[in-house]
């Protein structure tokens, strides 16, 4: 269970991205995050695995207080947190290979990692990973030779190494054009759906809220406005998270 109780995060400058947060999410949901540009969905994500230190409030994730971990504590709860972002960040002239093995760091020897030596069967998991998001034979292939759907495959691959318990999705699909934003939520939902993983995903797209998702929540101006079922968005509840002037498509 990750609880997430009056979060706020205040940065620098007086911005204000999130404004007294609090929800929950059982193991093993789908959990879509949804919401404009700008409205606290990155921040959010980010504050759970604290890439970003919350101002305020408290996270908790299966008991654990992650707010007041320490940075050890912290290391060992990331290695549990797989994370996909909006722009793949990936190594680009290292081979696809190398940029999924990235994910085991938190497990591997570090002084080996830094020259690329990787354990025999860290090496094997990764084709394996990499054999799950279609990509085995991509393997030798230096990450910018890709296109952008195979990029994102990669960076799923990348966080299975972790084992995980849950993905934070960070705007997975938002450079991806329809066809293959679908194909990068289809195995988002297969990894939640077959390996039980809690999957928390921002989108911007309600027609994927719909198909891929348990539950979601939305977020105006860092306060969350809406959680519930993708199904009781109706009309008047778009336009409050969406603004006056949005038009509803599909």
């Amino acid at each position: 269970m990750l609880k997430v109780e009056h979060l706020t995060k205040i940065y620098e400058g007086g911005t204000l991205a999130l404004d007294d947060v609090s929800f929950e999410v059982p193991d093993g949901q789908f959990l879509a995050v949804i919401g404009l540009s700008g409205s606290g969905k990155s921040t959010l994500l980010r504050c759970i695995n604290r890439l970003i230190e919350p101002t305020d409030g408290r996270i908790t994730w299966n008991g654990v207080d992650v707010t007041k971990a320490s940075q050890e504590e912290m290391r060992r709860i990331r290695r549990r947190i797989g994370m996909v972002f909006q722009h793949f960040n990936l190594v680009h002239r290292s081979k696809v290979l190398t940029n999924v093995l990235q994910g085991s760091l938190g497990y591997v020897n570090p002084a080996l990692s830094l020259i690329n030596r990787f354990p025999k069967e860290e090496v094997s998991k990764a084709y394996r990973q990499l054999a799950r998001v279609g990509l085995q034979e991509k393997a030798a292939q230096r990450a910018d030779e890709l296109s952008g759907g195979q990029q994102q495959r990669v960076g799923v691959a990348r966080a299975l190494m972790q084992d995980p318990e849950m993905i934070l999705a960070d705007e997975p699909v938002a450079s991806l054009d329809p066809v293959l934003a679908h194909s990068i939520m289809q195995y988002l939902e297969t990894i939640n759906r077959e390996d039980d993983v809690t999957v928390l995903c921002s989108l911007h797209f309600l027609d994927l809220v719909h198909r891929y998702a348990d539950r979601a929540i939305a977020l105006n101006e860092g306060k969350l406005v809406f959680q519930g079922p993708p199904s009781e968005i109706d009309d008047d509840k778009f336009k409050e998270i969406y603004g006056q002037e949005a038009e509803r498509v599909g």
